[in-house]
């Protein structure tokens, strides 16, 4: 009996120690400068230990919601939530950020960022198509992607990642076009020639510098003639010679009706991740 009780009270000592240690840590945090907790993040964001960031950006936040460091944090922090796996946080908080303080210096890294978000989330862009050929697949993040980057180049022309916003910019065109594009073929291999004709049609409208509307032009030619609509074939035709005068379809040569669903999208190939590494753009200054 009296060694269980000397058990006990060891066990409680040492619990209360522990206790006040951790009580004398929290306190001794609790009282660090704004200045010295955002130096703590900033290592973490360093070591690429984002979860540890965050926590230390979010405590910065609630401590000090006002001064030299927070709207700087904002930033940071949207960039770890990014760099986290979380990009519905890192999206609020930018839009946060560009509510708040939309006169900042670093206001155009804000939309770059958000539009880099979105673009990330969109990147798998074959397991889209292999997957989903069957379905209109809803690419909003790759639309809310573009115009982001289009609110960029608008609003800041001199901004620093003017140019890789615009080259994202024409892989998320060619993307949607392809997108579009895949939609028609489904369509048209269903002999559902009227929903087909109107999907190439939009591409040749809203996508008219991309590789896919020759295709789109091609795909509106097969679908008019299918529906004994002469004309808008023939207009459609004109078109295509015009403006691509070697293209097979031409020429009288018709694309193999088994050609592979991927070789239709691509057939010279493209690069789906053509930008490089992130770390090097994406950087806040």
């Amino acid at each position: 009996m009296h060694s269980t009780l000397t058990r006990f009270l060891v066990i409680l000592c040492v619990a209360l120690m522990l206790g006040a240690c951790a009580s004398d840590k929290k306190k001794k945090e609790d009282h660090r400068s704004a200045q010295e907790i955002y130096q703590s993040a900033k290592h973490a964001m360093e070591l690429n230990n984002y979860q540890l960031a965050i926590s230390y950006y979010k405590n910065l936040l609630n401590k000090y919601p006002f001064g030299r460091h927070t709207e700087q944090a904002h930033l940071e922090l949207a960039y770890s939530y990014f760099k986290n796996a979380e990009p519905d946080l890192a999206i609020t908080t930018l839009n946060r950020f560009i509510k708040t303080y939309p006169t900042h210096p670093n206001i155009d890294y804000a939309h770059y960022l958000k539009g880099l978000v979105n673009f990330s989330r969109n990147a798998s862009l074959l397991d889209r198509f292999i997957d989903q050929e069957k379905s209109d697949r809803d690419l909003e993040f790759a639309r809310e992607a573009f115009l982001e980057f289009a609110e960029l180049l608008r609003e800041y022309p001199e901004s620093r990642y003017e140019e890789d916003a615009r080259k994202r910019m024409v892989h998320l065109r060619n993307q949607l076009a392809q997108h579009e594009l895949a939609v028609a073929n489904y369509y048209f291999r269903r002999s559902a020639y009227v929903a087909s004709a109107n999907r190439a049609k939009f591409i040749v409208e809203h996508y008219p510098e991309t590789p896919e509307v020759a295709s789109a032009l091609v795909m509106m030619v097969k679908c008019y003639r299918a529906l004994d609509l002469s004309q808008p074939a023939d207009d459609s035709l004109r078109v295509l010679k015009l403006n691509f005068p070697e293209h097979p379809f031409v020429q009288g040569v018709e694309l193999p009706e088994d050609e592979g669903f991927m070789e239709r999208l691509w057939p010279d190939g493209i690069d789906l991740w053509p930008f490089g590494d992130d770390d090097d753009s994406s950087e806040s200054s």
